[in-house]
């Protein structure tokens, strides 16, 4: 049986649970920001990929050398700097190493490292790596303490608490992470402007942002593509640190035979997987939000090539486009946060001009760095040199020492007044380097370092000198990124900022006419072309038409439900006229027992009249009745057994209501309330039973009715002299000649 070791007991102590979960959670959101997270403003990098670049350099994978496998590289990360899962090593490891995640790539893979389609590298075991000349570029220098270094976390080894960056590689490269109560999103830049606005600094330390947005006028990505971002956005976004940037796929109209066409997409926008672009496009395509779009391909290889077929070689390229970057990822806009660590220490969101000061500050202090230790370096080999001058002056005396005393070193440095190193270098020079030759070489390098000597000792006394310096050094960088190279050439273009205004719906869908067929069952279908009155219309068995009207594929249908609430659907989305439509309840929600009251189409500038069995009414706004969701939109309501039972189109000066009880009452429209949703106001009153009808004319040119027959019976104002009246009223049986019934007849709109 296990003995049970129970701790030592000490001291109890009283702790403050609030302050010990504040300190631990602060150093644990410290952690995270400096050492995970947020990059370093002076190389650009996190400490994970600081750590796997400093480890292939003691591997000596040098850009000139052969590959060695992914594995003995995250092997070393991970046991000697970076004491976390290889998985997450190897991933930072592999994105460095996509040209199409980071604008510049830091390492050479050889294998499979992932593509654009967001498709996984192979496994580490598989890969093999060794840096780029980028890479060497962020390293160069860094035997030569340029920067400072301290302890691994186990102590046994050290590392650079950041790298000498020959060249701005935060903003060339990028980067993004979340932190504990902040995060970071950098966009990739080209790195020959970030070079001309670092000169323009140094030139002029206290330029403009709006000049440094000329020489920097916004990201580069890897994938290339079309920023549509205007200017003074972009310029907004640098001056402060935060921002976004609209980026839209590259395409073009490629001709086909016989007057067709199709749009071919070249460039993706950043951070976009093609895969995933395609599969929304489809989805979209089948669910037909895509009115414009007849297919989609995918025909990449090496090159991105998506083929977007048009409905029909009558759509504008222009307008299919536009739907296409409103509903998917072929726009995309990638944020701007510059939130990094200044020094290595300090989490801030820096402007453009103040990640370049930094920059530049930075490679300030690599230069004095350096330059004190070439000095040092200088000074021993000076020293080396006077001893060896001393010796060649002295040689006779020399060799006796050497070959007679007993301790020759002290002997020498007695006689000479040597120092230990110069006796030292002395007793160990060959016997070859005696030569005349060797004097005389001696002689030149001593002078050629005593001038170096001078000239470093001039720069680290002038700052002028010391910009001057580095301009050169960012000056010979800038070439090796040149626009006309491969690697420098930008990548992604500008353009106009696109107009914001919604695209017509007219121009998203090819106008068809179309005949709209509503059946007494509640079946509702389009058919092609404005069918006659003499045309032959099948229905189900037991159904019949009951609305039957003329549209465009453009137009927005409009149904009123005697819930009192309307419903929009667009008429390029009803079912086609092949078979016998569909039930309109799968097309809106509409509750058990409701039943639709009329369906028009849309005209934006009409009002409408409704009202209820109870007889009640108002006047609404018909774009008030547009609904943007399947449940409809409530205007009319009603309540317990009443229920919306006329809808009719405002028109004229004179209002006539007429109830189940044949009573005819008709007042003036100006006294009926004007509203976007409630009870409204009595229309008529009744004993017994309840409305019937309601129609909006003009007195002059007085009321029309029509027969069952659709034969029409003008009944003009002296006509109704007995019948017009105040509203509320009960009213009285109409007038002779009018049709049996209690329904004014004519087609929904009509005079």
């Amino acid at each position: 049986m296990a003995k049970v070791v129970t701790p030592p007991e000490g001291p109890a102590q009283d702790i403050n649970l609030r302050e010990a979960l504040e300190e631990r959670y602060l150093a644990y959101a410290l952690s995270t920001i400096m050492h995970r997270a947020l990059p370093d403003v002076r190389d650009g990098l996190k400490p994970v990929h600081r750590r796997v670049l400093f480890a292939m350099r003691q591997l000596k994978l040098d850009p000139g050398s052969g590959f060695k496998k992914c594995a003995r590289v995250v092997g070393d990360v991970i046991g000697k700097y970076h004491p976390h899962g290889d998985q997450s090593v190897y991933d930072a490891l592999v994105r460095l190493a996509q040209d199409f995640a980071v604008r510049y790539p830091m390492i050479d893979g050889q294998g499979n490292f992932g593509n654009i389609d967001g498709d996984n590298a192979a496994a580490m075991r598989y890969t093999e790596a060794r840096m780029t000349e980028v890479a060497a570029l962020l390293l160069d220098g860094l035997d030569e303490d340029t920067v400072d270094f301290r302890e691994t976390y186990d102590g046994s080894e050290e590392e650079p608490m950041v790298l000498p960056g020959a060249f701005p590689n935060l903003l060339a490269n990028g980067s993004a992470g979340i932190a504990v109560g902040m995060a970071t999103s950098i966009p990739p830049h080209n790195a020959f402007e970030l070079c001309e606005a670092a000169l323009h600094l140094i030139k002029y330390p206290n330029a403009s942002a709006a000049k440094l947005t000329e020489l920097v006028p916004g990201p580069d990505f890897p994938t290339g593509g079309i920023i549509v971002e205007s200017k003074e956005s972009i310029a907004e976004a640098y001056a402060t640190g935060r921002g976004g940037f609209r980026v839209r796929a590259r395409w073009f109209k490629e001709e086909l035979p016989r007057g067709l066409w199709q749009i071919v997409v070249t460039e993706i926008p950043y951070q976009v997987q093609k895969s995933k672009l395609v599969e929304k496009l489809a989805e979209l395509l089948v669910n037909k939000k895509l009115p414009l779009l007849e297919d989609v391909r995918d025909e990449s290889s090496e090159d991105i090539r998506l083929v977007l077929v048009p409905k029909s070689k009558g759509v504008e390229p222009e307008h299919l486009m536009e739907s296409l970057f409103r509903t998917s990822d072929l726009e995309n806009r990638f944020s701007l946060n510059m939130n990094v660590l200044s020094a290595g220490q300090v989490p801030g969101v820096m402007s453009l001009r103040e990640v370049l000061r930094a920059w530049l500050a930075h490679r300030q202090e690599v230069l004095v760095r350096r330059s004190n230790f070439r000095l040092e370096k200088i000074a021993k080999r000076l020293e080396v040199l006077e001893g060896y001058l001393v010796a060649y002056l002295n040689l006779d005396e020399v060799i006796r020492i050497i070959r007679y005393e007993d301790e020759p070193k002290r002997e020498l440095i007695a006689a000479f007044k040597l120092t230990d190193n110069q006796a030292e270098a002395i007793l160990n020079m060959r016997l070859r380097s005696l030569r005349k030759l060797e004097e005389m070489e001696i002689r030149g390098e001593h002078k050629e370092l005593t001038a170096e000597q001078k000239e470093i000792r001039a720069l680290l006394k002038s700052e002028d000198a010391q910009w001057a310096r580095i301009s050169d050094e960012i000056k010979e960088v800038k070439t090796k990124f040149g626009k006309t190279t491969p690697l420098g050439k930008r990548r992604t273009t500008f353009a106009d900022a696109p107009n914001v205004e919604f695209v017509p719906i007219d121009a998203m869908i090819e106008r068809e006419p179309i005949t709209i067929v509503f059946s007494a069952k509640g079946w509702i279908r389009s058919m092609k072309g404005h069918l006659g009155p003499d045309a032959d219309i099948k229905y189900k068995e037991g159904d019949k038409d009951r609305f039957i009207l003329h549209a465009e594929t453009t137009d927005k249908l409009i149904l009123f439900g005697t819930d009192g609430r309307f419903y929009t659907l667009g008429c390029d989305k009803l079912p086609g006229g092949r078979g016998h439509g569909e039930p309109v309840r799968l097309l809106i929600d509409m509750e058990e027992g409701r039943d639709v009251v009329q369906i028009f189409v849309h005209e934006p500038d009409r009002k409408l009249l409704v009202a209820s069995h109870e007889g009640n009414g108002f006047v609404v706004p018909e774009n008030e009745v547009v609904a943007m969701r399947r449940a409809g939109k409530q205007v009319l309501n009603v309540s317990g057994t009443d229920e919306a039972v006329v809808c009719t189109v405002v028109q004229g000066d004179q209002v006539a209501v007429i109830g189940e009880n044949r009573k005819l009452v008709v007042f003036p429209l100006k006294d009926v309330n004007e509203m976007t949703r409630g009870k409204g106001v009595r229309l008529q009153k009744y004993k017994d039973g309840g409305l019937g009808d309601v129609k909006c004319f003009t007195l002059k040119e007085g009321l029309i009715v029509y027969d069952r027959s659709n034969r029409a019976r003008n009944f003009s104002a002296s006509d109704l002299k007995d019948w017009r009246g105040e509203r509320a009223q009960a009213g009285r049986l109409p007038p002779k000649g009018y049709p049996s019934g209690f329904k004014f007849g004519g087609r929904f709109g009509a005079a």
